[in-house]
């Protein structure tokens, strides 16, 4: 069998497919590019892995650029990836994969595939949450639900730590810090967050409160109200949040929405005072400052 020219007709079948503008064209590129990994790969075993960078070469000089040995190697690692898990969504661009190739780890790949198709990721919203770890700031019962395809609770989805940038020693200053880059912070903190208004008012009997962040999660058709701490949590943060949440159901909460979520940003976490918090829609987070330049 003529490997190379199998490999070669593939590839320009694909360089002319992609000339053509209709909803399958990246469904074709991505089976090109999986179809030249498997011949890559058989090429190898009769050949060895030279094979890779003989091919490069004589694809590039036939073909053009687009043929590396590191693009080649790319093909066989997807051909890898999808022979280990069988179906490999075709929403997402070799781009994409080309991000999710390096990751190795299974389970991770399918968490950020999934993302991607929920959420519609462009590569580069991809690469920013590969590169804030999101999958790895998820506790662990929610990569084990994720693993065993089982149902997940909005508290699955909120990343700890959220990673802030510069340096802060107050509320009003961690605030700033937030608002700064909002929608990083949204990200960070889960999925489906939306920002509604900071220091939003809330008034008792002719005295006004002050809520830190009023946010809205489509998701879960909720209000969420977060308070930030820059201490560790503690058990009257417990009673200000939910003072604030029966706020909001009296107040904003219409009939089809579900009861407001609460969630406390602290410097460090208790797991007793959230371990004895009868009220199941208050979660806890933490946070971490980091210097721009290890960002």
């Amino acid at each position: 069998m003529n490997y190379y020219n199998e490999i070669k007709e593939k590839l320009i079948n694909n360089e002319i497919y992609k000339k053509v503008k209709n909803y399958s064209k990246n469904k074709n590129e991505l089976e090109t590019y999986y179809n030249v990994g498997k011949l890559l790969v058989e090429a190898g075993k009769h050949y060895g892995d030279g094979i890779v960078k003989e091919y490069s070469k004589r694809l590039t000089d036939e073909l053009g650029r687009g043929y590396s040995t590191r693009n080649l190697w790319l093909m066989i690692n997807y051909f890898n990836l999808k022979e280990k898990m069988q179906t490999l969504s075709a929403l997402l661009t070799w781009s994409h994969y080309v991000e999710l190739l390096p990751l190795n780890d299974i389970d991770k790949i399918n968490y950020y595939i999934r993302i991607c198709e929920k959420q519609n990721l462009s590569v580069r919203g991809l690469r920013e949450k590969i590169k804030e770890n999101e999958y790895e700031r998820l506790p662990q019962e929610t990569k084990n639900k994720l693993i065993k395809n089982e149902e997940n609770k909005i508290e699955d989805f909120i990343k700890n730590p959220i990673v802030l940038k510069n340096k802060n020693n107050s509320e009003k200053v961690l605030k700033q810090i937030i608002l700064e880059d909002i929608s990083s912070f949204l990200k960070q903190l889960g999925d489906g967050f939306t920002y509604i208004d900071d220091e939003y008012p809330i008034k008792y009997n002719g005295v006004y409160n002050y809520i830190d962040l009023l946010l809205f999660n489509y998701l879960y058709n909720s209000f969420v109200v977060i308070e930030l701490k820059v201490t560790q949590l503690k058990k009257e943060h417990i009673g200000q949040l939910e003072h604030y949440m029966n706020y909001i159901d009296e107040n904003l909460k219409r009939m089809k929405q579900n009861k407001t979520i609460g969630i406390i940003v602290t410097r460090i976490d208790n797991e007793f005072v959230i371990k004895y918090c009868s009220n199941p829609n208050i979660f806890n987070t933490t946070y971490e400052i980091r210097e721009d330049e290890l960002l």
